[in-house]
């Protein structure tokens, strides 16, 4: 989209201020709303059953237990090593997955999640693979209290994201989802530097997150 300033411009006349927008004609479905896009294109859509609230969190918590592992392996003089498209360093990644798992309970908190929360860069003081783990502590143990304090939360609560209403459920699984991909990449990575990534995760842990088929 950056690439095609006039396509953007025209989504910004539509109302959509950011992408994923699908439009036709007039009329558009801003946000990830599969549902939504079906409707506009006149298409039947049958939704796959989505974890629930506690399994996601536990899912989540295996990646980030498992990202720990992987990070501490990652040597200091190769943390700045890059993905096959130069977007990112493993040590950006590592970062990233434990950032954007934390802007989960920020944003059921605060009921918002602009997209400025997931853009920041790493800390200067996470200088190695084992401090951004010690990072994923913190991030684990907030989180951990956040689902502790809200055993019988309203996962259906909406919260308006950068890229439209989602349930918090929907924000949930996305998260899971989303780190989980990330956390793929990183062993990619750490194959590639001919290391073998410490007990990575299994299709079981995978099992029922809507991943993509791909790992980049």
């Amino acid at each position: 989209m950056a690439g095609n300033p006039a396509a953007l411009a025209e989504l910004k006349r539509l109302g959509a201020p950011l992408v994923p927008v699908v439009a036709v004609g007039e009329r558009i479905v801003h946000g990830w709303n599969p549902r939504g896009f079906a409707e506009l294109l006149g298409i039947s859509y049958s939704e796959a059953p989505r974890l629930s609230p506690t399994e996601l969190a536990e899912r989540l918590d295996r990646v980030l237990q498992a990202t720990q592992r992987v990070m501490r392996q990652v040597p200091i003089d190769r943390l700045d090593a890059r993905t096959p498209g130069g977007e990112r360093t493993i040590r950006d990644l590592g970062y990233h997955i434990f950032r954007l798992s934390l802007v989960f309970r920020d944003a059921a908190i605060e009921d918002r999640f602009p997209e400025a929360w997931l853009l920041g860069k790493v800390p200067t003081e996470l200088n190695t693979g084992e401090e951004i783990a010690r990072y994923g502590t913190l991030v684990r143990e907030r989180l951990e209290q956040w689902f502790a304090e809200h055993p019988g939360e309203s996962f259906l609560q909406t919260v308006q994201t950068y890229y439209g209403p989602q349930s918090l459920h929907a924000l949930l699984e996305r998260t899971a989802w989303h780190a989980a991909q990330h956390f793929r990449q990183v062993c990619a990575l750490l194959e590639g530097m001919g290391i073998t990534p410490d007990r990575p995760l299994t299709a079981e842990d995978y099992a029922g997150l809507p991943l993509p088929a791909t790992v980049w």
